[in-house]
């Protein structure tokens, strides 16, 4: 069960329903009830809530594992899954606690004596307390998904193909692990550094497994989302439409544009020998919107329906290719993702703080960590190190052009913006075929037939003539026509600050969703973000 399938359809306002029907509170009066009974009602009314929200995660999590035909998976993997998950959520909750608590004895100390020689004695070994336990929590986190993702890799580069095969057919990683795991990071990072530990595990637990975030994110920070419970209300008419309205528009962008992009992607990259350059240029920009598409349409319709359930989520994207520079381009692709790489790495290792020479190793080696969490395949690795060296030379022409005025007046020239956005972009596209195909010697041979390799007549055909039905010159017309809508919507929404009233959007969702289940291709293609 994923988000643009019926049975979320479904699921979707039974779960919505069931948790606003537990939330809503009996009338009290002053000859039947007191103050303190109507307080307990309430607490009873939360508890109800989250053990909703809890459930039904467990539930959308169940449906969306068993839906995956390709996996394989048994019901007792599936259940090993939902347990382990339900596992490290109580670790992490446990670990956080104990952070905060003094170490063992120090409630018989007579804190009245302790002049502030033994206060600071005793502060640093709680301090010390906490940082074992926080490196603790971390190594446990990033060895589970070490463990899972990355070991077939690691057996496969020393030559143990055979061993690799066999642990990566019996050793699958739960849906979602990489997104979970870092979750639970920046939560014990963020009480180490101070903020207060959640100590109710069922609150906790139905945060960290909140089933529009679950599997993809956005990364959301745990107190950043409790904080929301207490003023929790159901959506106003605005909220509501305005809910929709993202389910919709990211059901139209996965379903509709990304999927139909997809079949044309799938084609192309997995017939490489009888694909031509123009095919394989053609495919290239194609993937790079698809992927974009697909992601940010999973997205919207995660925060669409977190709305409906009282909570926001955080956005994710913010037109990341009209962006004029890499770093501009991290701040705005994957947003969660890079706030994630700037507060718990970039920082931690020293930020811009310690010389040019520092900051560029520091950029380097985040994106190269960034690769490697992408997935566990050389082409991901290689992916990092593009966009770790882009970065490296994005500092060092800032670092340029902050000492000669010409270079920099030339970058700030429309001329200049221009030429910034095309190298940005051309970098960006390009470097999504290490991406698209993560073996190496299948993204060497996309380079190679880039330049003057004649596609296969009949591969062609099919691609073009039989499956999308178009000539190979409409078909580029169409990817350009979806390139210049977003840019046309960009202008609108950023450049001019037009927005849709929420009784348009109200109007138009029904539209949308039309239209999807129209034109959507039959079955549709899995979230990409998923393998991740």
């Amino acid at each position: 069960m994923t988000f643009v399938q019926l049975p979320y359809g479904i699921f979707l306002p039974l779960a919505i329903a069931l948790y606003w029907f537990l939330g809503k509170r009996p009338l009290a009066t002053p000859h039947t009830s007191s103050s303190r009974k109507v307080g307990e009602t309430a607490a009873a009314v939360s508890r109800a809530r989250l053990w909703v929200l809890l459930l039904t995660s467990l539930g959308f999590y169940f449906f969306a594992l068993i839906g995956q035909p390709e996996q394989k998976l048994t019901l007792s993997l599936v259940i090993f899954h939902l347990v382990l998950l339900l596992l490290m959520a109580t670790m992490n909750y446990r670990i956080a606690i104990a952070m905060e608590q003094r170490s063992k004895g120090s409630a018989k100390l007579q804190y009245a004596r302790l002049d502030n020689r033994d206060w600071d004695i005793l502060q640093s070994i709680w301090n010390q307390r906490a940082t074992q336990l926080l490196i603790s929590g971390i190594i446990a986190n990033v060895l589970l998904l070490v463990g899972f993702k990355y070991i077939p890799f690691l057996l496969n580069s020393i030559g143990l193909r055979e061993s690799a095969n066999w642990v990566s057919d019996r050793l699958i990683p739960p849906l979602g692990l990489s997104f979970f795991t870092f979750e639970c990071i920046a939560y014990l990072v963020d009480v180490h550094r101070g903020a207060p530990p959640i100590r109710d595990w069922l609150q906790f637990s139905s945060y960290k497994l909140f089933f529009p975030k679950l599997i993809a994110g956005p990364i959301t920070r745990a107190h950043a989302f409790i904080a929301q419970w207490p003023q929790q209300q159901f959506p106003t008419p605005h909220r509501l439409a305005e809910a929709l309205w993202l389910i919709a528009c990211g059901a139209a962008k996965k379903a509709l544009i990304a999927d139909n992009l997809g079949i044309f992607v799938d084609l192309c990259f997995g017939n490489l020998e009888r694909a031509g350059s123009g095919d394989l240029w053609l495919a290239t920009f194609a993937y790079g919107l698809q992927l974009y598409l697909d992601f940010s349409g999973y997205v919207d319709m995660a925060r669409g329906s977190a709305i409906l359930l009282g909570f926001s989520l955080p956005e994710n994207f913010n037109a990341p290719y009209f962006s004029t520079s890499i770093a501009d381009f991290w701040r705005r692709w994957h947003m969660t993702l890079g706030d994630w790489l700037r507060n718990y790495l970039y920082f931690p290792l020293g930020g811009s703080r310690q010389g040019l020479a520092r900051t560029c190793l520091n950029l380097f080696l985040i994106m190269l960590i960034a690769g490697i969490w992408h997935g566990a395949a050389w082409g991901y690795v290689v992916w990092g190190i593009l966009h770790g060296l882009a970065l490296v030379v994005h500092r060092l022409s800032e670092a340029w052009s902050r000492k000669d005025a010409s270079i920099a007046a030339f970058w700030s020239s429309i001329p200049g913006i221009l030429l910034a956005w095309l190298l940005t972009q051309a970098m960006v596209f390009l470097s999504w075929i290490f991406f698209r195909l993560p073996s190496l010697d299948r993204a060497l041979l996309v380079w190679q037939r880039f330049w003057n390799a004649s596609g296969d007549a009949q591969f062609a055909y099919k691609v073009y003539e039989e499956t999308l039905h178009l000539q190979r010159a409409q078909f580029a017309w169409l990817v350009a026509a979806i390139a210049l809508l977003m840019t046309a919507i960009y202008t609108l929404r950023r450049g001019l600050g037009l927005q849709l009233s929420w009784n348009v959007k109200i109007v138009l969702v029904p539209l949308c969703l039309f239209c999807v289940w129209l034109f959507a291709p039959e079955g549709g293609l899995q979230y990409i973000y998923f393998d991740f």
